[in-house]
């Protein structure tokens, strides 16, 4: 019988009642560790095993929705920053997916953009005022706005899932790193 990957392999999302002020400096010190964290996952790995599966995505498609969404997030972070309750565009993250540079593309291009995107993010994170925190963006999606001390949570346990979803597949194959 083949093992089934796990839905959730870092555990269900369960957003935090109050982003504290130590919850906050944590979150940030996670966030800015993801470029470092994706690239151990992917260290060592040839295109094969990159086009390994873990459910519907290879482990290639994983590196660079990671960069597609934290550049979308950082975007979201901006517009709240500096519009009032800013609608975001929402994108189709399968359809992404499907296109041939997150197929075919080597997963480099991603991790240099995901080492960017989080060095400047976590930067601007450290700079923001608890009244920022606050300051929210609509995602028509959801239906909702969503503040950016919701969003940062998030985004962190994001990364988590989708590294998560590697190292099983390194795990299951017994592909050390």
């Amino acid at each position: 019988m083949i093992e089934q990957p796990p839905q959730n392999p870092a555990g269900e999302y369960v957003c935090p009642k109050r982003l504290t002020n130590g919850l906050k400096h944590e979150l940030i010190e996670k966030l800015e560790s993801v470029p470092s964290r994706a690239s151990e996952q992917v260290s060592g790995m040839g295109d094969s095993q990159l086009d390994t599966k873990y459910r519907n995505w290879t482990i290639r498609q994983i590196i660079h929705h990671l960069a597609d969404s934290h550049m979308n997030c950082y975007v979201r972070f901006k517009w709240a920053l500096t519009e009032s309750t800013p609608e975001i565009k929402a994108y189709d993250e399968s359809r992404w997916s499907q296109l041939l540079d997150a197929k075919k593309l080597p997963v480099a291009s991603s991790l240099t953009i995901l080492e960017g995107v989080h060095q400047r993010w976590a930067g601007m994170l450290r700079l923001l005022s608890d009244e920022q925190f606050d300051l929210a963006f609509f995602h028509p999606e959801l239906g909702k706005a969503v503040t950016l001390a919701q969003a940062l949570p998030s985004y962190v346990w994001h990364s988590d899932h989708h590294l998560a979803q590697i190292e099983w597949v390194r795990n299951h194959h017994g592909w050390k790193n």
